[in-house]
């Protein structure tokens, strides 16, 4: 029994002796789907495409990186090398504590395996956490380019932490998570 893809699917399959990812393009026929990869399309039997492995859920800093160096190389072996060199002479350079210091290398450190798969494979990128900041006895931070104060959350603009940050540290004591802010003015 052959799995059933869509136009759209990320589906594995073998050509030239090499285990590539890409997508199902069309159906050429009955039998076999047009697939493309990153270099190249392909035209597979039905019986030797597999469903593509999940994406990796990268944080945003993470998933920077990886789409930066990816943007430099040719292909995504080369930026794979690339990044892991970095990531060790930084390791090398700073030490160990440096894991600590960078959200990127630590995230690497723990992740080492998911890190991988996303250079090789691909990845998504995770949604932050959005805040509002509600400062007492003001109001909302609101989306006006100068950040002014509003009463009403209708005005609010939601940000993510490093945002909040980047405002003012202070503010980040008065965030709420845009989901409970819910419906009280």
């Amino acid at each position: 029994m052959t799995n059933k893809f869509k136009v759209g699917d990320r589906v594995q399959f073998v050509a030239g002796n090499k285990h590539r990812l890409g997508v199902i393009v069309s159906e050429k026929n009955k039998n076999s789907y047009i697939v493309e990869d990153d270099h190249d399309t392909y035209i597979i039997h039905k019986n030797r495409v597999a469903p593509a492995p999940a994406l990796v859920v990268a944080p945003h800093r993470v998933a920077s990186v990886i789409k930066l160096e990816l943007q430099k190389r040719l292909n995504r072996e080369n930026a794979l090398i690339v990044l892991l060199e970095y990531f060790y002479d930084a390791c090398a350079e700073h030490g160990e504590d440096s894991f600590e210091k960078g959200s990127v290398n630590r995230w690497i450190c723990d992740n080492f395996t998911q890190f991988i798969s996303a250079v090789l494979y691909g990845y998504t990128v995770e949604k932050e956490p959005l805040y509002y900041v509600r400062l007492p006895h003001f109001g909302y931070v609101t989306n006006r380019m100068d950040y002014t104060l509003s009463q009403s959350k209708t005005d609010a603009i939601a940000l993510t932490e490093s945002r909040i940050k980047a405002i003012d540290e202070r503010y980040w004591q008065f965030a709420v998570p845009v989901e409970e802010v819910g419906g009280y003015e």
